[in-house]
């Protein structure tokens, strides 16, 4: 573990996981930590096997990428992720990503679990935590359902209560202009939403961030977005 004590860097990415171009981001998360990089692609579940195994497969390439093991963590469905032979994989890691796919399904399977109490052990101890995607949205205590937002969503993962994350946010907006503020944003104004653009993230945490990556994020509010670009600091303040 690296020599700082007390919570690793977490990031939320908007998409990109594994791929070369967004290496440089993985590395500066694992850097200094364990070479151990544990990987879940459990939210592609629903998408079939062959679509988990190609986010297995990026997630090894990139592993070998940035000189590090790659720790797949098969975790399918709720008894896997209350497994404690799979739970015990997340020890000694440097860095923890759960890739895209579908958040409700993500949260529904993690949570309360052993795999994912083991998670939130491994970052507190100081290992790095990212999720892109459905993985950012999980880590909320609330995930929208993107694809039917008039059906509402599902209970989150709990670990950024203060936070809820649109990821494909240039794309997402571009083709759905009004969703944002029609559907997507709280009631509660102590939560603050965060569009985060494809290949980029925001990396820090849980309230102090800095956007890395090609494009920007986003700070919603009703009728209001203010653009944050590569290199900015944006607080998302506690609740």
């Amino acid at each position: 573990m690296s020599d700082n004590q007390g919570p690793g860097p977490l990031a939320l990415v908007g998409s990109g996981e594994y791929l070369p171009q967004m290496a440089e981001i993985e590395g500066g998360l694992i850097a200094g930590r364990p070479p151990r990089y544990v990987q879940l692609a459990t939210a592609a579940v629903p998408d079939g096997p062959p679509v988990v195994e190609r986010w297995h497969n990026l997630g090894r390439a990139q592993a070998d990428r940035l000189g590090v093991e790659a720790v797949i963590l098969e975790v399918n469905e709720r008894q896997d992720a209350d497994d404690p032979v799979i739970a015990a994989q997340v020890d000694g890691a440097g860095l923890v990503y759960l890739s895209g796919g579908h958040p409700a399904f993500l949260a529904e399977t993690l949570r309360g679990t052993l795999v994912w109490e083991a998670i939130v052990s491994a970052w507190r101890a100081g290992a790095a935590l990212a999720g892109c995607s459905a993985g950012a949205m999980a880590f909320s205590s609330w995930v929208p359902s993107l694809r039917h937002p008039r059906e509402g969503g599902t209970e989150g993962l709990g670990l950024l209560p203060h936070l809820r994350v649109i990821p494909h946010f240039d794309a997402f907006a571009a083709r759905i202009p009004d969703m944002v503020t029609r559907f997507l944003l709280p009631h509660d104004p102590s939560v603050t939403v965060l569009g985060i653009d494809e290949e980029t993230a925001i990396v820090g945490g849980p309230s102090y961030w800095t956007v890395k990556g090609r494009s920007s994020a986003w700070r919603l509010s009703d009728g209001e977005r203010e653009q944050l670009v590569h290199g900015t600091s944006v607080t998302t303040p506690l609740n």
